[in-house]
């Protein structure tokens, strides 16, 4: 065994809330990667009961909206280009708040090269 990993099993051996903690870390991030949003109640359901604190309320900030986040985790579609474009143009906005008519920020967004790249490739 490396020293890394010594030393990790060190500390989940002398501290449970961490050993809890990794523990569902651990399943969350192998559900999220391989797309099992089915599983995401029973997680819950077990990060609610005996997680440390904020993991707790993590999970409690996943219940409050399960459809979405279970569809994020099952569907093979993402709204992640769009929400990415309105972040950048509302970056944008902010920076040129007070500066500029509209016509150049118009301009701006729309000749921003990203834009087009991210729509015709799907990302």
């Amino acid at each position: 065994m490396r020293a890394p990993d010594e030393r990790l099993l060190q500390v989940r051996l002398a501290c449970p809330d961490i050993t809890r903690a990794c523990d569902l870390a651990r399943a969350f991030a192998d559900m999220v990667r391989h797309q099992r949003g089915y599983l995401l109640l029973e997680w819950i359901r077990q990060a609610e009961q005996d997680a440390p604190k904020r993991m707790k309320g993590f999970a409690g900030f996943l219940r409050q909206d399960l459809d979405a986040v279970t569809a994020g985790l099952t569907l093979l579609w993402s709204s992640g280009a769009v929400e990415g474009n309105v972040n950048r143009v509302k970056t944008l906005k902010r920076a040129m708040y007070g500066r500029a008519s509209f016509e150049p920020l118009r301009t701006r967004i729309l000749i921003h090269p990203s834009t087009s790249r991210n729509c015709r490739q799907g990302h």
